[in-house]
Formats: C-alpha cells, sequence, structure tokens
C-alpha cells in the first residue's frame, strides 16, 4: 500500500493573507493555492520548473485592478504577480515563485470585430486560432503566425512580441497593435495607443504613474536617440523587451507609442487585458513548393538565392524533424508531397507563395519554379520539389511544420532536443556561416540536435539533445549558451531573436551596455518594488539582481529524483516536455475535450504528466517503487486490504491531506478517449498512467461502488439480455433511479436492446466462428470471409448496428462469421483494475489468436473497443495481442469487390463524424471510409468534429455529466441543429450521446450503405 504524501511545499502565510484579502475586496475570479495547481502551472515549453505560491483566475478587468490594488499595499509588497498565457514560452517567461495570473480561462472574448476597417478588439486570453477562425467568413485575419498558433493567446503574443513563418511579410506583434488596455502598479487602467506631441504634453502634465512612464520614456528616446541606434541591430526580428528603437516610429509619422514599450515586455510592466488589433486581408490563392537538397547546409545556402524570387515566405526543416513526422499522425496528411525513394531527403526548404489571384499565384510559380530547374542537380542546389496547391494542402505542410517544436521532443532516448538557445536570429546572408560553426560546436560536443526555423528572416530553432537529469549533461547549458553569445556577436545578431529573453535576461547588461540603466529606468517607472515577473528583461534599480540560466530550478533536477526504474515504468506520461499542444482551442480538434470543457488546465494531459511526475517525486522520497507497490497489490487478497482502505477512507472523509487526491481529481476528470496518445507529439498516454494510479490509490482508499458497477457490466451483460425487460424496466422508475443516481453516481444508463442479436444471426443464417468451422472452409469461402468481433456496447446496447452489418456484408456476397462474445476489458483497464484486466485481455486473446490462426481477418465494429486490441492488449500481450482490424480498414482492401456491387445500390451522399479514438490514433479511418463509400458509388465527405463528451461510461457518471454536456455542445451539438439524415457515426459513444443530449439517432456508415441496399430491393439470401 502506497503511503500517504502529505510532505509539499506549503504555501507561505503572506501569499494566504493575500489571497484572502483579494476574496474579501470583491474578486470575481478563481483562486487556488492548491498543490496540484501550483505543480502545473510551475513549467511551461523550457527547462526550468519554478512552482508558484497560487494560481489566480480573474474575469474582468475589475479583478485585475483589484490584483494591482492591492500589491500596492504596504504590507504586500514583497508579493509578486506573474501572468500567464498558453505557458508555451521556451524561457520560463510566465514561471513565477509568486503568484501566476493566468487570464487565459475567463477572459478570452473576441468583443468587436469591424470589417469596414479592418480591426478586431479582444480581451487578451483569446488564442489565435480562436480569432483567426471568427474573423474568417470576412476573408481577414490576424497575421503574425506562430508553430503554436491553436493555444498562443494575444496576450501572451504581445508580452513576447511574437512572429513566426511570414515574419519578412507580416513582420511582428507589434507592427498589427493599434491599442491596448494595460492595467499598471496601483490599478490604474491606461489606454495606449500613437500619440502626437500635442497629446503627449496634456499626458505629461498629469500626476499618475501613466504620466510618469511617458514623461520618462519621451526622455530616453530625445536623449539617447543616437546610442539606440547604434546599440539596436537592424533585423527582421528586432529585439523584444522595452524596445526602446520604436518609441517613435521615425519611419511612419514620428508619433510616440508606449505600445512598443509593452510589447515584448513579458508581463514585467502591467497586465495587459485588452488589445485593438490590426487585421489584412486573407490572401485568396496559396501555394507551396517543397524543395528538397542532399545536405541541411545546402538548404540553408540555397535559402539566400530563392528569397531573390520573392516569396510570401521561406522555412527550413532538417532530416531528423522528418524522421520523426514520419512516425506521427500528422504524416498520413503530408507524404504525398514527400515521396520516399532511394536518395534520402536531409533538408527542405518550404517555399510560400500567396496570391489574389491563380493566374498571379502561376506566374510567381512559375518564375520561381523556372529558376530552380536551372540549377537543379548541380552540387549545393536541390536534387527536386513537390508543390502543394490550395489553402487546404498548404495548411497541411505548415502543420506538419508547427508540430516540429513538439515532435522533437519526441526523440527517441533520454537525451532529447531542448529549448534554450533555438532563437538566435542573424542577417539572413549570415545563417548558413552562424549555423555552419554552431553545428561545429555541437558536434565537438557529442551532441545530436534538430532544426527548424525561418530561414528567411535569419533565425533558425537549433536544439541540443540533452538530459537534464544528468548533472552534468545539464552544465551544458551554460557552455553552450556563451558559446552561441559569442557567434551571435560574431555575426552580428541577437541571443533573442523571436522568443523573448526569460531567464536568458542574464545577458541583457553586457548586450545593451551603458543603454542597460535606461532598461532599469524604464522597469523602475511602471513597477519600482520590482513585484511584476522580477529577474527579466530589467530591474528597478542595482540591488535587484537579473535571473541567470542556471541558477533556475530545472525540471531535471526534479527528475532525476525519480530512480531509473519508476521513470521507465511510468514513460507514457514522464517525458512531456511542455509544449501544450493538449491545450488547442479548437472544438472540432480532439485533444482534449476535459481541458476544452474545463478551461482548468489541471484536466489537461501537460497538467496530469505534471502531477504523475510530482507524485512519483514524493514517492521516491519516501523509497516508495509504485511498480513493486503494484505487484503487492494485485498479490494482495481484497478482504485482507478491505480494513486498511476503510481506515484510510475515514481519514480522507475527515480531510487529511494527502497529494494523492489532488493527483485523483485530475485524473477522474479524464475520459480516457486516447486523444492524447494520438496526437501529442511527445506521444503522452494518460489513460495508461492513470490506470496505473488509480490501482495503487484504489490500493489504500476505498473504490466507490460504480467502479465494480461499470468493471464487471461485460460479463453480466450476456445474462442479463436474455431478459432485458428485468435491467430495461427497473430503469424507468424514478426511485431506481435514484438508487442509481445517489448510490452508484450513475446517470441516463442506457437500455439493452430489444434486438436479440443471437437471433438476428440466425435469421440471417450467420453462424458463430470457431476453430472448426473455419478449418472446414473451402478457399473460396475463405477468401471472403470475416470473424466479426464482439464488444458489449454495440453487442447488447446497439445490437441494430451489428445485425446490420452482418446483414450488409451478406448483400455484398461477404461471408460473416461472428467471434464468441467474451468480455474486451477496457473498463476495466480505464478504472484501475489492472489485474483483473490482464486476465480478462489474456482468456480472450487466446480465444481470438485460435480464430486468427485460419487466416480469416479479424474485424471490430465499435472504434473504441477495437483500438484497444492495439493498445492495451500490445503493451501486456505484445506480439501476442490478437490482429483485429476496424471495419473500414478491413473494407478499403476490398475495394475492387465492392466495385463489382455499385449498381445495386442507390446513389447518396453522406457525411461522416469521425470518433475522437479513431481519426487520432488511426491516421488513415476517414480516408479509408471515403475509399469504402466511393467503391460502392456513393459519396462521403468528412466533417472535422472533437469529442463527442461521452467516451464509454465517463459521461453517464454524475459527477461528469455538467462536463459532458459541456463537451457535447461545444462540438456537436451545433452539428446536428439542422437535418441529420445523412450524418453518420462509427461510435457507440457518439451515437448515444446524440440521443441523448440532441435527441438525434445517427446511423452507422453500414447502416447507411445497407438502407441502400434494401431501398433498390435487394434482399439477404439465407445460406
Amino acid at each position: 500500500m502506497i503511503p500517504a504524501l502529505r510532505e509539499i511545499n506549503e504555501v507561505q502565510a503572506l501569499y494566504l493573507q493575500f489571497l484572502e484579502t483579494l476574496k474579501r475586496r470583491g474578486f470575481h475570479g478563481d483562486a487556488s493555492p492548491s498543490y496540484a495547481s501550483r505543480t502545473v502551472l510551475s513549467t511551461d515549453n523550457s527547462i526550468y520548473q519554478v512552482l508558484p505560491q497560487a494560481v489566480v483566475y480573474p474575469r474582468d478587468i475589475h479583478d485585475l485592478q483589484l490584483l494591482m490594488e492591492l500589491a500596492e499595499c504596504e504590507e504586500f509588497h514583497k508579493v509578486v504577480l506573474s501572468p500567464r498565457g498558453g505557458g508555451t514560452g521556451t524561457n520560463g517567461q510566465s514561471l513565477t515563485d509568486g503568484i501566476v495570473v493566468d487570464i487565459s480561462k475567463h477572459m478570452n472574448r473576441i468583443l468587436e470585430i469591424n470589417v469596414e476597417e479592418a480591426w478586431v478588439r479582444v480581451q487578451t486570453g483569446v488564442v489565435k486560432d480562436q480569432l483567426n477562425a471568427a474573423l474568417k467568413p470576412h476573408g481577414l485575419f490576424f497575421a503574425p503566425e506562430l508553430s503554436t498558433s491553436n493555444r498562443a493567446t494575444i496576450g501572451g503574443m504581445i508580452n513576447t512580441d511574437a512572429s513566426g513563418q511570414g515574419s519578412c511579410l507580416y513582420g511582428k506583434t507589434r507592427d498589427h497593435v493599434l491599442e491596448l488596455q494595460t492595467v499598471l502598479m496601483g490599478g490604474e487602467l491606461w489606454h495606449s495607443h500613437a500619440i502626437d506631441d500635442e497629446l503627449l504634453g496634456e499626458i505629461t502634465a498629469q500626476e499618475s504613474r501613466a504620466a510618469s512612464v511617458h514623461t520618462l520614456v519621451d526622455g530616453i528616446e530625445r536623449d539617447k536617440r543616437d546610442l539606440i541606434a547604434a546599440k539596436f541591430p537592424k533585423l527582421n526580428r528586432c529585439l523584444t523587451g522595452y524596445d526602446l528603437a520604436h518609441i517613435r516610429d521615425r519611419e511612419k509619422d514620428g508619433r510616440f507609442n508606449l505600445n512598443n514599450i509593452l510589447c515584448g515586455s513579458e508581463g514585467t510592466l502591467g497586465f495587459i487585458a485588452e488589445a485593438k488589433l490590426n487585421l489584412l486581408k486573407i490572401p485568396k490563392c496559396a501555394a507551396l513548393v517543397n524543395v528538397n537538397y542532399d545536405h541541411f547546409q545546402d538548404a540553408l545556402k540555397d535559402a539566400t538565392d530563392l528569397m531573390k524570387a520573392g516569396p510570401t515566405s521561406i522555412e527550413t526543416v532538417d532530416s531528423k524533424v522528418l524522421q520523426l513526422a514520419m512516425d506521427d499522425i500528422v504524416w498520413e496528411s503530408v507524404s504525398e508531397f514527400f515521396p520516399q525513394d532511394e536518395r534520402p531527403v536531409k533538408g527542405v526548404n518550404l517555399v510560400e507563395y500567396t496570391a489574389d489571384s491563380e493566374e498571379e499565384l502561376d506566374a510567381a510559380l512559375a518564375e520561381f519554379t523556372s529558376r530552380v530547374d536551372s540549377v537543379i542537380g548541380q552540387a549545393g542546389k536541390s536534387f527536386g520539389y513537390t508543390i502543394a496547391r490550395g489553402h487546404a494542402q498548404v495548411n497541411k505542410i505548415w502543420g506538419m511544420r508547427k508540430r516540429a517544436v513538439g515532435l522533437l521532443g519526441n526523440a527517441k532516448g533520454e537525451q532529447r532536443p531542448i529549448a534554450f538557445v533555438e532563437d538566435c536570429a542573424v542577417p539572413p546572408e549570415n545563417l548558413a556561416d552562424f549555423i555552419a560553426e554552431f553545428r561545429a560546436a555541437l558536434d565537438d560536443a557529442g551532441f545530436a540536435y534538430g532544426m527548424f526555423g525561418h530561414v528567411d528572416a535569419g533565425v533558425l530553432h537549433v536544439r541540443p539533445a540533452i538530459d537534464m537529469k544528468d548533472p552534468e549533461q545539464a552544465k551544458q547549458v551554460r557552455i553552450i549558451t556563451e558559446k552561441v553569445v559569442d557567434l551571435a556577436k560574431k555575426y552580428n545578431g541577437l541571443l533573442w531573436g523571436e522568443h523573448g529573453k526569460g531567464v536568458r535576461s542574464e545577458f541583457a547588461p553586457e548586450f545593451f551596455g551603458e543603454l542597460y540603466p535606461e532598461l532599469q529606468k524604464v522597469k523602475a517607472a511602471f513597477d519600482p518594488r520590482n513585484q511584476l515577473n522580477p529577474g527579466k528583461i530589467a530591474t528597478p534599480n542595482a540591488a535587484s539582481g537579473l535571473l541567470k540560466i542556471d541558477e533556475v530550478a530545472t525540471r531535471g533536477e526534479n527528475d532525476r529524483q525519480i530512480p531509473v526504474q519508476v521513470w521507465e515504468g511510468y514513460s507514457e506520461g514522464v517525458y512531456c516536455n511542455g509544449n501544450g499542444a493538449c491545450f488547442n482551442w479548437n472544438p472540432d480538434d480532439a485533444m482534449c475535450p476535459s481541458y476544452k470543457g474545463t478551461r482548468n488546465r489541471i484536466h489537461s494531459p501537460k497538467g496530469r504528466s505534471s502531477l504523475i511526475r510530482e507524485w512519483l517525486r514524493l514517492l521516491s522520497a519516501q523509497s516508495i517503487d509504485p511498480e513493486t507497490e503494484a505487484r503487492k497489490s494485485r498479490e494482495k487478497s481484497f478482504l485482507l486490504g478491505l480494513p486498511g482502505r476503510f481506515k484510510n477512507s475515514l481519514a480522507k472523509a475527515r480531510g487529511e491531506y494527502d497529494f494523492s487526491h489532488e493527483v485523483n481529481e485530475s485524473m477522474q476528470a479524464c475520459l480516457a478517449c486516447k486523444s492524447c496518445a494520438g496526437q501529442c507529439p511527445i506521444k503522452v498516454d494518460v489513460p495508461t498512467f492513470r490506470a496505473k494510479f488509480l490501482e495503487l490509490y484504489y490500493g489504500r482508499y476505498l473504490r466507490p461502488l460504480k467502479d465494480y458497477f461499470v468493471g464487471g457490466l461485460e460479463f453480466m451483460m450476456p445474462y442479463l439480455a436474455r431478459a432485458p425487460q428485468i435491467y430495461n424496466w427497473p430503469l424507468k422508475l424514478k426511485p431506481i433511479r435514484w438508487v442509481m443516481e445517489r448510490g452508484l453516481g450513475l446517470v441516463d444508463s442506457p437500455s439493452i436492446s430489444a434486438t436479440r442479436l443471437d437471433k438476428a444471426m440466425r435469421e440471417l443464417g450467420v453462424p458463430y466462428a470457431s476453430r472448426a468451422s473455419l478449418r472446414a472452409m473451402g478457399p473460396a469461402q475463405r477468401a471472403k470471409a470475416v470473424v466479426i468481433v464482439q464488444d458489449a456496447f454495440t453487442s447488447y446496447f446497439d445490437a441494430d448496428v451489428v445485425a446490420d452489418t452482418l446483414r450488409l456484408l451478406k448483400l455484398l456476397d461477404f461471408n460473416p462469421l461472428v467471434a464468441p462474445f467474451r468480455a474486451n476489458g477496457k473498463p476495466l483497464h480505464v478504472h484501475g483494475f489492472l489485474r483483473q484486466f490482464a486476465n480478462t485481455a489474456a482468456r480472450n486473446s487466446a480465444m481470438l489468436n485460435s480464430l486468427a490462426e485460419s487466416g480469416v481477418p479479424l474485424v471490430g465494429i465499435d472504434p473504441s473497443m477495437t483500438m484497444t486490441y492495439r493498445a492495451e492488449y500490445q503493451k501486456l500481450l505484445g506480439d501476442k495481442a490478437p490482429q483485429v482490424q476496424l471495419l473500414q480498414e478491413w473494407l478499403s482492401e476490398h475495394t475492387e469487390h465492392l466495385a463489382t456491387n455499385k449498381n445495386r445500390l442507390q446513389s447518396g451522399s453522406f457525411t461522416l463524424l469521425p470518433h475522437c479514438t479513431e481519426q487520432s490514433n488511426a491516421a488513415g479511418s476517414s480516408r479509408q471510409w471515403q475509399q469504402v463509400f466511393s467503391a460502392l458509388g456513393m459519396q462521403l465527405n468528412t466533417q472535422a468534429a472533437g469529442c463527442c463528451g461521452m467516451a464509454g461510461t465517463y459521461g453517464h457518471e454524475m459527477a461528469n455529466r455538467e462536463t459532458s454536456r459541456t463537451i457535447f455542445q461545444q462540438s456537436w451539438a451545433p452539428k446536428l441543429s439542422g437535418d441529420t439524415s445523412a450524418i453518420l457515426a462509427t461510435g457507440y459513444s457518439c451515437r448515444c450521446q446524440s440521443k441523448r443530449f440532441a435527441d438525434t439517432e445517427l446511423r452507422h456508415p453500414l447502416q447507411a450503405l445497407l438502407a441502400q441496399i434494401e431501398d433498390s430491393g435487394f434482399t439477404v439470401s439465407n445460406h
């Protein structure tokens, strides 16, 4: 039995007092000093880990003003506040040992769109892709492109003055900021925009913090103008953090603009609450030329020549990124553009062209390809290229490029590419030579690395592979960084070209020299006591120090406290690098439904990974090996352990603290949909380590009764189905429903199907499969034979789907058989009954493998249950796991045969809403369904959809009902608001949830095909 984990880093009394006072004064938002919240927000996408004292989630500007007013009070002068957006910073920008102010949870509304004047006003918790989705119908977009655009907030972009792909054309964030609403220390709300000298004079004549700031900044611009011009490099990726060079934009109208000081200030000057942003028209046409090279260095050198053709942008990726992409779900969507032949691709330049007409685009492409063709095959030039046309195709490739930041973290082994010197900017003409020396330094030190980036802007992201758990390797962070600082200086570049300063601010005094005191004056005017994200960019005085890259705690320092065997035993969760892909805003994307439904980062794969690592560390501190404890738990008698679990549960009820309770709260909110396992670039697999945790947690505490009911339901169903009214009728009675809700914690339990599968099989002449019957088949029979593998959900709660599947297969001249029902065990795994799951999987596998010996394929109907055979079974049994295909995988192998039946079906057009597990873990599933329908003369469109919110029994659990409804409303409900007769769903959970919350009965794809045949008047021959 694992021990209680009570030895944690407690919140300081000063901060508890601050939070209590904040609440008394009318703070409307949420505040959490829980250890779980603090742990989850102690990391970002950097190598660092800093435990905050608390997290607050303001609801509005009033809440932000309260925070700043309270921090100004003398008793709270030592309270530190740090804003946080998407939490994807690579240099610890938002990490703090004070209070994290996360505005993304509540302050995420688009306030006003002005199409005529092409601007938008937003709260700064809005995510970039969220904004552009709202702007797309108007033909507009917010320009600065980021690889993290589906989770990066506007506030985060402003605070780091973010830029990315296409910056040579579109510039940086500050180039599109028109107005800002910023809460200053003390609570003053300041509305900043470009102003003329008359208005500047009026402001500086006032007595306020804002007036003092304007006076100071204007004086610096006048007094230090020549020095600023000499110090600030003339680069596309010009310096972030108090951009003195653009206090007045001399190239435009010369007006004073405080926004250019606030943009890139990393939360050290104030809380930016709202922004008015400039918008651009979406180009009507786009194309991407993928230019291939034998050597990465050739791609870099050639990019300078390619830029002369005037493309919109040029991005570069190396062979390591490409290879990792090939092993990722993203490859399915882009493989056609990167053909794999005998000549390996070691570098690719992705060259984009945009235009407002196809003719204009054709002309630009013709000029570019002519340039490439004239030198193709020459030394240092490309050996070939492919072209993607149209926004849809182009965006697929940019999607692959965007995943590079995460894919590099999925390299094999303990040494994984990490971010700490990855955004140096040099003049583009110097980039190839700069990178050559950079690579030589890493090669000499024996480090592998991955590279990708914006070659047109002179920025390449180089990530050395270091195991930060190894103290000796961790020392290389300082050594490598100092070498890169010297290289950047040599090539007239910057250490901080794109991703902000953060912890690397320690190099600012040397870089700025006599200008650094001016930055300190700016900091002091805004934040005289150094309370706002201190230690970054500049300090308000000489007494306050900047953070240093090797003096801030790292994740590796915590992770090395976990023994190797424990680390390896929980490999599904410990490698999360904080890239934040699970914070994806898009409701029509499968990952992560529990985060989308709550907007609480604890309920995300990144959050759960952070919690499981800390849980393992705390257990290891008490010399507890969870793998050993799990074995003991499986060997121990259930009854002998009952008294201990009862005693510990009483202590829990009395309020005795155990960090495991906080971890459990996070794990219980997981839908176990497996989207993280497929879509996370690091392949964090929450359901797997969640099951391991639950096994140990309930080895110490009593389980809820619902777990036993759900875990045992598969085993009871064959008996209940013999007399379904015994199960169904009581569910209609209010007292029984009350008992189910209050006693078991289950709601809206589905009824057993009126259709008896065995009866339907007899009517159709479909036998049960056995080794003998399969062995007795002749070659002709076997060629068309298929064994349908049952699952409890479809066979007993949706038996019509199974019967209709068999009926269709017979009509299409296949020879279906049905495997005898055996429990799959997935519900057992989901709830952490791992011993019982292992036994169930072994029995089921033995039966299925015996049938598979005949060579007849095994095929499952429900995606979630079928995918269990290639996930949980595979991890448990390895190559002894049965090979069970999805329906569409098997049918797509028989398209020639299907095509012979084409004339037997009426034509029709349908739309498929894909199952979340299917689309995230079986990349080609939607395409395969389309192939099946096409072979039969049907049209099948697929519509992007997120999770339906059911996921097995998750949605039926009382505690999850409202979150389940929220998730359904976000993605599925809007799609079911009109005519649903042509909408199809493969998942039982999806169909069940649609009936439950939208009162809509969706058909399985094969039911739709069956209807098209039956409408033609054909019937099943009973043979």
